[in-house]
């Protein structure tokens, strides 16, 4: 199902409302980056022409009043991002489905990340939001952007240095399977290399070298590893049609993705190298393209409930 932005009229309204806003923030914004960097270049000249005081006095007063711009103009900016979010996202969503509702002060919380097994180091920095919630048919599914890092500090001649890394962002899907499973399956991408086996060291469930599953499906197992620990039902799920469909949405995705199948529950980890449903602050709303991105993505989600069959019921919950 397409979403009509230009033909929506009632979402054409609101755009254009938001657009009067958005224009009086990046004004407001770009007015107070200017006043900074005239404060910058008057404190370099003032160094350059041999006046460093008179430099950085003249130099304050354009920095402070910038950053005051940007100061007072940030709480509109918040409920501007915020009200893209409620009435253009949130109509978007609706127009999928009446049952699909965004709250962007929610997300996946950080033990449900690490419950889905998914990734081998506890996050030290976490960031959620953006909490996508709904049906598809029968099947209930969320999803939520992250942004999840660890740090390491290192001794330096000059101290102690702190380095973030990122352990995964993107987005964290998941969806009801209809199926109270026994054991574990996890799907990883084959090209996750050494790191992989550091994540085994580190599991809760202890997965060794006898819970590699080989799978018929010569290109699955050419993408993926698979580990299960119970054989049987790791089989049970991995299908034939299920590791196609799985196949099939890898391949609409810039970099591979990663599965786990968990009690009753499916996870997809998507990265992603961008932060999606953000309002534009220097690009008109009033362009199609700024806003077809987030609702391309909105779709994508939606569909992998119907990409995965999920909603033909093969098991009975137990």
């Amino acid at each position: 199902m397409s979403f009509d932005i230009a033909n929506n009229v009632a979402l054409q309204q609101v755009l254009a409302t938001m657009e009067v806003e958005r224009k009086r923030i990046a004004g407001t914004q770009t007015k107070g980056y200017i006043f900074i960097a005239a404060g910058i270049l008057l404190c370099i000249l003032g160094f350059f022409l041999g006046f460093p005081i008179p430099g950085v006095i003249s130099g304050l007063v354009p920095v402070i009043y910038g950053g005051v711009l940007l100061f007072k103009i940030n709480d509109s900016l918040t409920a501007y991002q915020n009200a893209y979010k409620t009435n253009v996202i949130g109509a978007a969503l609706k127009f999928l489905d009446e049952s699909l509702s965004i709250n962007p002060y929610r997300g996946i919380e950080a033990s449900e990340f690490m419950y889905t097994q998914l990734f081998s180091n506890e996050p030290d920095r976490y960031k959620t939001e953006d909490l996508v919630m709904g049906c598809a048919d029968k099947t209930r599914f969320y999803f939520a952007e992250v942004h999840a890092e660890y740090k390491t500090v290192t001794e330096t001649k000059d101290g102690r240095r702190t380095e973030w890394h990122d352990i995964f962002r993107g987005i964290i899907f998941a969806a009801d399977f209809n199926k109270k499973f026994n054991g574990i399956t996890i799907v990883r991408p084959k090209d996750f290399g050494t790191a992989f086996g550091a994540w085994f060291s580190k599991n809760l469930f202890s997965f060794g070298s006898n819970d590699v599953i080989q799978l018929e499906n010569v290109e699955f197992d050419k993408t993926f590893v698979t580990y299960g620990s119970d054989q049987v039902e790791s089989r049970y799920i991995l299908t034939p049609a299920m590791m196609e469909r799985i196949l099939s949405l890898n391949h609409q995705t810039k970099y591979n993705i990663s599965l786990s199948f968990i009690e009753s529950r499916m996870y997809i980890a998507f990265p992603l190298n961008r932060n999606y449903f953000e309002a534009p602050v220097f690009k008109s709303l009033l362009n199609p393209e700024t806003v077809n991105q987030d609702i391309s993505t909105i779709n994508f989600m939606y569909d992998i409930v119907k990409e995965l069959d999920l909603n033909t019921r093969i098991w009975g919950k137990e």
